[in-house]
C-alpha cells in the first residue's frame, strides 16, 4: 500500500535555513527537499557544516528526500558542460552524505530527434551521470515539466536502467500543456520522487497556472494510484510558488489535503 511521507521543499518556505527546518517540522513534514545550487552548495560546506546541519536535521527528525541541482542549459549544450556534469556529482554525492537517493536533474527542452549531435552528448552525460550514481549512492531524476514525455521516454530508453529516474511534477506538465495522468502511464515504473503540485491551464491566456492543490486540473487520485500500483515507496513533496508572508498557510493546506485523500 503507498504510504503518506509528507515532504516540503525548503525554499517554499521563504526562510533562512534552518528557520525553514523548524517551520517544515511543525507543518507536519518528514523530510525535506534542498537546493544544492542556493542553500547548500557542495562546495562551499565543510565537514563540520555537514555535520551541523545533520544535527538539525536530527533535532527536527528530518530527512533529506531530495537534493535539486537545477541548471539554466541542458546536458545537451556544450558550452560549459563539464562545469555542469561537476556540479550535479557533487550534488549526487551531497545527497550520498545525507542519505538522500533522489537527485532532481532539469530535463530542459531536449534536442529534437533530427539533432543527432546533441542527442548524443545528451545521451552520453546522462550515461556518465548514472554511472557516477553506482558510486554516490543517490540517483539523478528528470524533472518533468514542459518538455514532451515521448521526447522523455525516448531520451530514457537510451539510458541504463540503473542510476537516472523521473521526477514526477505534474504541475509542471499542466503547465506544459501535456496530460498527467497519461504522462505517469508512460513514465511511472522509472518515478524516483512525487511533487504534490496543482495547476491548470488558463485557455484565454494560452498558459498554465499553479493553484492551491485540489483547485487545478491534476487527478492525483488517479496519480497515486498509478504510484501504488507500481509500488512507489518514496516521499510526496508540497512545492508552491507563494509569498513569505502566506507561504506556511499555503503548505499547510496542501499538507490537509494529502491527509484527506490518503483519509
Amino acid at each position: 500500500m503507498l504510504q503518506l511521507k509528507k515532504s516540503v521543499r525548503l525554499e517554499a518556505l521563504q526562510r533562512p535555513f534552518r528557520q525553514s527546518l523548524e517551520l517544515a517540522a511543525q507543518l507536519g513534514a518528514c523530510a525535506v527537499e534542498i537546493n544544492a545550487r542556493t542553500e547548500l552548495r557542495p562546495q562551499d560546506l565543510s565537514q563540520t557544516g555537514l555535520r551541523q546541519i545533520r544535527k538539525w536535521l536530527d533535532d527536527y527528525q528530518l530527512k533529506v528526500a531530495l537534493i535539486s541541482y537545477p541548471t539554466r542549459r541542458g546536458y545537451h549544450v556544450s558550452e560549459d558542460l563539464q562545469r555542469r556534469l561537476d556540479g550535479a556529482r557533487a550534488a549526487l554525492t551531497l545527497a550520498g552524505q545525507f542519505q538522500c537517493r533522489t537527485v532532481s536533474l532539469t530535463s530542459h527542452p531536449l534536442p529534437a530527434a533530427e539533432d543527432l549531435d546533441s542527442r548524443d552528448r545528451l545521451v552520453e552525460a546522462l550515461t556518465d551521470l548514472a554511472n557516477f550514481s553506482w558510486r554516490a549512492g543517490a540517483w539523478g531524476a528528470l524533472r518533468t515539466g514542459a518538455e514532451s514525455t515521448d521526447n522523455l521516454q525516448s531520451i530514457l530508453q537510451q539510458l541504463p536502467e540503473h542510476g537516472l529516474g523521473i521526477d514526477f511534477d505534474p504541475a509542471g506538465l499542466v503547465i506544459g500543456g501535456q496530460d498527467a495522468v497519461a504522462a505517469m502511464r508512460q513514465l511511472g515504473a522509472r518515478v524516483m520522487h512525487f511533487r504534490a503540485r496543482d495547476a491548470t491551464r488558463d485557455f484565454a491566456a494560452g498558459r498554465g497556472l499553479e493553484v492551491p492543490m485540489g483547485r487545478g486540473s491534476v487527478d492525483f487520485v488517479a496519480l497515486l494510484g498509478a504510484l501504488e500500483e507500481h509500488q512507489y515507496q518514496g516521499y510526496l513533496t508540497v512545492d508552491r510558488q507563494t509569498t513569505a508572508e502566506s507561504a506556511a498557510v499555503d503548505l499547510a493546506q496542501s499538507f490537509e489535503y494529502l491527509d484527506n485523500l490518503f483519509g
